[in-house]
């Protein structure tokens, strides 16, 4: 039996887990074996300038904490075997994007596992489709070239009649 300290010890990892993924926007659970140090550390470095954080965790530790924030019924059947987590607290699709363009360059030995962006669970292939939307500087830089393209051919269109 584990001893008093090492308990308290546990809780407090699982209170600080569990507080971590509170306040985040989005989280992906993934499946890393096989990868090696060099694409880790390469991957680790992409995560971390978008902002970002990596962590290997113990399913038992990460099904404690999702148990308190009641969701662990939509991860149950993914917390087995080696199990990675990036979370990301400003970015909701970043962690998707990043390592779904990494699962999809190591298929036999990176795969994702479940992701939660904005209080909605995804499966893997739902992880996969929030991997496919663009950032939000992206998506906002789409935003402002169609508005300009319209107001071209609104001032091209008056100017024709």
């Amino acid at each position: 039996m584990a001893s008093e300290k090492i308990l308290e010890s546990k809780k407090a990892k699982v209170a600080a887990l569990t507080e971590k993924l509170q306040n985040s926007v989005s989280f992906v659970l993934v499946d890393y074996k096989g990868i090696t140090v060099e694409e880790d550390t390469k991957l680790r470095k992409e995560l971390r300038e978008a902002g970002v954080s990596y962590t290997v965790e113990k399913n038992s530790m990460l099904r404690f904490a999702l148990k308190e924030m009641g969701i662990v019924d939509s991860f149950e059947d993914v917390l087995h075997g080696t199990t990675a987590i990036a979370v990301s607290n400003d970015d909701q699709t970043a962690a998707a994007r990043i390592l779904g363009k990494f699962a999809e360059s190591k298929p036999e030995t990176f795969n994702l596992k479940a992701g939660y962006v904005d209080g909605v669970a995804y499966d893997t292939a739902g992880v996969m489709a929030l991997s496919k939307i663009p950032s939000k500087d992206v998506l906002l830089a789409q935003l402002v070239g169609s508005s300009v393209i319209c107001l071209i051919v609104s001032i091209s269109f008056y100017f024709l009649m």
